[in-house]
């Protein structure tokens, strides 16, 4: 399919540049696929709008405080956003880096008396620089970033500085710490409460994690003219063993928090691990393209946001609204169309819509 079928137009006002009041005040379209019908309510109203008992799988990662501002040898300023560690060495990370052109392999950056960091390897596909880590005040670097970095909101919202609500909105309200590895908010699970939680277990539904390593690469925008040719990035992810014994045997419907909730579910699905010992994370990194048309194994009710267009997310929603067929597509736009005339808010501090 083209890539330009993938387009719609937004109002640059609509994308919101900040969370709304209260989580659960955010907006909530309600997409009904058995009647091709939509209606609109508030995030506090989910658990009025839901068929019961359903088990929830929801993404638990935490967004690291990623973006780091040191100093090159001269004075120049350098930003640093930390993306994944490398597997071999917890102190090497892949990451981001500006100005990208002053930091050639071997050049260094710093904060003075807590680290310094050199350049050893570049990706130009990707546009990464590969960052060794020497500390010198704390044990690794995520804890330096805890102390001293910033959380890395997307592209797309554009504030001079942070506020400091960020560093409580930019993350869900069941956000592990002990899962600090995220560059991007798993941004379905903004809206929840604990509030919500709490009545949606009372009322006889359940809850399972698993984790899902969110980078940038859910940010990266699809360049080529056919959909199907863009290289879709890969994720790492975690299944704890209690989940990945729900998501294995059948124990009623199951509802997706999110698109990094879908990926892992659909990609754990199609890799099974038969010989996995109990009480083991079931682990692989997701190289899942999930496009129209596509038949879903393991996720029959979603939450998620609104997103970007000419976007993998975008062609994720499409396709599970129309399972197996590429009619979704259209009526994602035409859905987008009247949310938009609706105003709600779009992209990771927008609104969101429930699909059943």
């Amino acid at each position: 399919m083209r890539t330009d079928a993938y387009d719609f137009g937004l109002p640059g006002e609509l994308i919101a540049q900040h969370p709304s009041k209260e989580r659960s005040a955010s907006r909530l379209l309600l997409v009904d696929r058995a009647s091709r019908s939509v209606s609109h309510h508030t995030f506090s109203e989910l658990s009025k709008l839901l068929p019961g008992p359903l088990h929830f799988f929801r993404n638990n990662v935490s967004v690291i405080r990623a973006r780091l501002r040191a100093f090159r040898p001269t004075g120049g300023a350098v930003e640093c956003v930390l993306l994944e560690p490398s597997d071999s060495d917890a102190l090497e990370w892949k990451c981001l880096v500006k100005p990208g052109r002053k930091l050639p392999i071997g050049a260094t950056f710093a904060i003075k008396d807590v680290f310094q960091a050199e350049v050893c390897g570049r990706d130009l596909t990707e546009g990464t620089a590969q960052i060794v880590f020497a500390l010198q005040q704390h044990a690794s670097v995520v804890e330096m970033a805890d102390a001293l970095g910033e959380l890395p909101l997307p592209p797309y919202i554009k504030r001079d500085h942070h506020v400091p609500e960020d560093n409580s909105r930019y993350q869900t309200v069941y956000a592990d710490r002990d899962k600090r590895m995220a560059a991007a908010a798993p941004t379905a699970g903004l809206h929840f409460t604990e509030a919500i939680l709490r009545q949606l277990e009372r009322e006889g539904h359940f809850f399972h994690d698993l984790t899902l390593r969110v980078g940038l690469g859910t940010f990266r925008p699809v360049k080529t003219d056919n959909i199907e040719d863009h290289p879709i990035h890969r994720e790492r992810y975690w299944v704890p063993s209690r989940s990945y014994e729900a998501l294995h045997d059948y124990i009623g419907k199951r509802i997706a928090v999110g698109t990094t909730s879908v990926r892992s579910i659909e990609d754990c699905l199609r890799n099974p691990q038969p010989d996995l010992k109990p009480g083991l994370d079931y682990s692989r990194e997701a190289d899942l393209f999930i496009i129209p048309p596509y038949q879903f194994r393991g996720v029959d009710h979603m939450i998620t946001n609104f997103h970007l267009p000419r976007s993998t997310l975008f062609g994720l929603v499409a396709a599970f609204l129309t399972p197996g067929s590429e009619e979704g597509v259209e009526w994602l736009k035409a859905i987008y169309a009247e949310a938009i005339r609706e105003k709600y808010r779009f992209f990771s501090y927008g609104d969101a819509m429930l699909i059943l």
